[in-house]
């Protein structure tokens, strides 16, 4: 596998948040090519059917950048075929409450139009009749700046009816969220939406089958959007080229903690970790050393220090050290972070955002935060750490949504690759049980 170094992306220009001045602004948009995707697309309907945008947008391989990492052109295709006045919807997930993930956010900041006309380009590909953008409710002036975009959008005649004039009709709407973490998955997003509480639903049926308000919907990311865009700019042998084959394309890479230089850096997929650090963040900051990294958003499994040389920022090299890509939102600790105090505040965390529906995760997400809560204090037993295992056992896969793996998958993997911090916290007396 290649390692993907900084130094082969030297000329690398942004193409997600390029450096152009006021590229929130509809005009600036325009003048650097904004709008020509869809123009060329409804200019030219029998070469490009929306079964061939489809195709074009599953051949270039847009992993999903909201964390799952499917092929969102793939899961288009997932839609049925159109019906006479049966509506169609996209939900574009805009949540964005993954601790570490900041991302969507710049994108609205900065770069709108390229996310909004992903929107349409994808709308057209799947026939779909409205478009809701669903903002977590904290990004109130996010809010404020998407709704600025899509007012424009409208004026210019971009979004609403007879589109460009070429008869191609849909809407977009902005959505302030419940503020729940819980409402990032695809189903609770959508019964929010709805205006219910954001309870996961079950699968099957799927939203392409049943989706907002019973009728077929596809869920997509803010930053999966934006790609799209790209894809119909560049071509789908082009848009591959860029970064690791398995996972192509641009990656806005949240680096965070406890380097030099935190921020939201651009690159292509496949980055080594290390150069992200070392490089990109300028390194550990006081002189410290690294002794753990977490790729993607909280909820994905901790790498400790050695664990990381020659690991790059994709799918494939990830999964060798047992880790996802996830958001790409990479948390850097140096040696001074105490990990059992880290993973108390992480099981905090998913204990308070359960939305409580399933028992093992209702349950069991309290039940993690108490044991490694022992751990903090000095009172846990080896049997306690053990327990810790077992539970994780019985949360993962056994509820409606994933938020009790994520709650498991941090747990597990640091008492694991931190054993002897969590072994020097057990009890030295015996204790009986």
């Amino acid at each position: 596998m290649a390692n993907w170094k900084l130094e082969d992306w030297q000329n690398y220009k942004k193409l997600i948040l390029p450096d152009i001045p006021d590229l929130h602004k509809i005009e600036v948009y325009e003048r650097h090519g904004g709008y020509e995707q869809i123009r060329k697309i409804l200019d030219n309907p029998t070469e490009w059917t929306p079964k061939r945008v489809q195709e074009e947008v599953a051949k270039a391989n847009i992993r999903g950048r909201g964390g799952a990492g499917f092929n969102a052109g793939l899961k288009w295709s997932f839609m049925p075929p159109k019906k006479p006045g049966v509506p169609r919807y996209l939900a574009c997930n805009g949540d964005e409450s993954e601790p570490g993930t900041y991302k969507d956010r710049r994108i609205f900041e900065y770069n709108p139009h390229l996310f909004i006309e992903g929107v349409l380009i994808a709308c057209y590909a799947m026939e779909i009749d409205a478009a809701y953008v669903y903002i977590r409710g904290e990004y109130a002036d996010w809010i404020d700046m998407m709704q600025r975009a899509l007012d424009e959008a409208y004026a210019k005649g971009y979004i609403g009816k007879n589109i460009m004039g070429k008869g191609f009709n849909m809407e977009i709407y902005v959505h302030k969220g419940a503020g729940a973490y819980i409402c990032g998955e695809e189903t609770s997003l959508m019964e929010s939406l709805e205006g219910k509480r954001a309870y996961p639903r079950s699968k099957p049926p799927f939203p392409a089958q049943y989706g907002l308000w019973g009728k077929p919907t596809t869920i997509n990311n803010i930053d999966t959007l934006a790609n799209v865009t790209l894809v119909m700019r560049m071509g789908a042998d082009a848009y591959k080229a860029i970064g690791a084959p398995d996972h192509p394309g641009p990656i806005l890479y949240g680096l965070q903690g406890h380097v030099k230089r935190p921020g939201l850096y651009e690159y292509p997929s496949g980055m080594l970790i290390t150069d992200l650090i070392y490089k990109v963040g300028g390194g550990i900051r006081d002189g410290k050393k690294l002794k753990a990294v977490v790729p993607g958003g909280v909820s994905v499994p901790v790498l400790r220090a050695d664990m990381i040389e020659g690991i790059t920022m994709n799918t494939a090299s990830l999964a060798t050290v047992g880790t996802y890509m996830g958001t790409a939102g990479i948390l850097v600790m140096d040696e001074t972070v105490d990990m059992v105090k880290w993973l108390h505040r992480v099981t905090r965390f998913y204990h308070h955002e359960s939305c409580g529906q399933c028992t093992p995760c209702r349950e069991g997400t309290g039940w993690l935060e108490k044991l490694v809560g022992k751990f903090v204090e000095g009172i846990a037993t080896e049997r306690d750490y053990n327990l810790l295992l077992d539970l994780c056992d019985n949360m993962e896969g056994r509820t409606v949504c994933a938020l009790a793996d994520a709650a498991a998958w941090p747990v597990r993997n640091t008492i694991i690759r931190f054993k002897d911090e969590f072994y020097a916290r057990i009890q030295k007396t015996t204790v009986l049980v």
